[in-house]
């Protein structure tokens, strides 16, 4: 005969609700922030049940299709990128741009972020990546928008991009991004891949 043995599972991180997510936007965490999603005629932003949909903004830097460099994330060149500012901005077939946030955002010190591209832009073969705000960091988030199809797609400059996840931690870590003084802290413009030098 065989026994089923249930064991006790303790969940370390929970998903914070709009209702934290509007109070910590009130104490700074979101600025600007919208405490309602804003849909009509947008791609839409603003607070969700569970998360932030955050826009991405008019600046952005293309990546250059005919540049011969080796991109090299340890050492990264401006020159892969031509600048860009509009109300949209068009991303080539299988290639893409970096842009950033409207929102700043300042993350407490018990919580870790992660993002999801906006699904309107998932179905239309654009992927969004962006990596985890780490507890205590604070700045615009830089943005990576690629282009799967053949076809050239537009992006919509102040609108939603991107939907953030917030989990809290059962503890507070003993080290945070701001303690190790991260390479990416308080950036205020689309940032660069870069190394730490010492």
């Amino acid at each position: 005969m065989i026994r089923m043995i249930q064991t006790e599972t303790r969940c370390t991180m929970g998903v914070m609700n709009d209702r934290w997510i509007i109070e910590m936007a009130k104490k700074g965490m979101i600025k600007p922030f919208h405490e309602r999603q804003v849909t009509k005629g947008k791609i839409s932003y603003g607070v969700s049940s569970y998360g932030y949909d955050m826009r991405v903004a008019d600046e952005f830097k293309v990546f250059d299709d005919d540049s011969t460099h080796i991109i090299d994330p340890k050492n990264f060149l401006e020159e892969h990128f031509t600048n860009y500012k509009g109300s949209y901005c068009i991303v080539q077939p299988k290639s893409y741009i970096l842009a950033r946030s409207v929102e700043y955002f300042k993350i407490p010190r018990n919580i870790l972020t992660i993002t999801f591209g906006k699904s309107t832009y998932a179905r239309s073969g654009i992927i969004v990546n962006v990596t985890p705000f780490e507890p205590e960091w604070e700045g615009y988030v830089t943005i990576s928008i690629a282009n799967l199809t053949q076809r050239p797609a537009k992006i919509y400059s102040n609108e939603g991009i991107a939907q953030v996840i917030f989990l809290k931690a059962e503890e507070t870590c003993e080290v945070s991004y701001a303690d190790k003084k991260g390479k990416y802290q308080a950036q205020k413009q689309i940032t660069l891949a870069k190394i730490k030098k010492k």
